[in-house]
C-alpha cells in the first residue's frame, strides 16, 4: 500500500518522536510504501527553520531514519483543495497513485475522495495499527 504523509505529520513526528504522528510514520515506513514529495521535504525544512529552529540539526537524521520514496510534486494542479498551499501535496498523492494520505490538515480532512483516502493519524492508528 502506498501512503503519503502530509507535512504536518512530518513536523509533528520531528517535534514529538513519541507521539501519534511518529508512530504512524514508523509503521508506514516499516510495513508500507511511504511516499514523500519534494514539496513536503522543502516545507518541512522551511517550517522547522521558522518555528522550531532548535530542531534544524535533526531533520537529516529524522529523514534518514525513514524508508520512503521521494517524488516530484507536479507543478500544475490536477485537483483543487481549499488551501492552495496544500495543492502540491494532493497532486503529488494523485500523481503517485497513493492509497492513503495521512494528514491532520482540515483542508485534507474535508475532501471526500475515493482514492486517495484521507486519514488523520488517529484514524490511521485505529484502522491499521490496533
Amino acid at each position: 500500500m502506498k501512503v503519503l504523509a502530509d507535512t504536518n505529520i512530518l513536523i509533528s513526528a520531528l517535534i514529538n518522536p513519541l507521539g501519534h504522528s511518529a508512530q504512524v510514520l514508523s509503521h508506514i515506513s516499516e510495513r508500507h510504501q511511504l511516499i514523500l514529495s519534494d514539496f513536503n521535504v522543502s516545507e518541512l525544512r522551511d517550517v522547522t527553520e521558522r518555528k522550531f529552529p532548535q530542531k534544524l540539526k535533526t531533520i537529516e537524521a529524522f529523514l534518514d531514519a525513514l524508508s520512503y520514496d521521494l517524488i516530484i510534486a507536479p507543478v500544475s494542479p490536477d485537483r483543487r483543495i481549499g488551501d492552495p498551499k496544500d495543492a502540491p501535496i494532493l497532486n503529488a498523492a494523485i500523481a503517485a497513485d497513493v492509497d492513503i494520505v495521512v494528514s491532520g490538515d482540515s483542508h485534507f480532512q474535508s475532501l471526500f475522495l475515493e482514492k486517495p483516502r484521507v486519514l488523520s493519524p488517529s484514524e490511521y492508528i485505529v484502522n491499521h495499527i490496533e
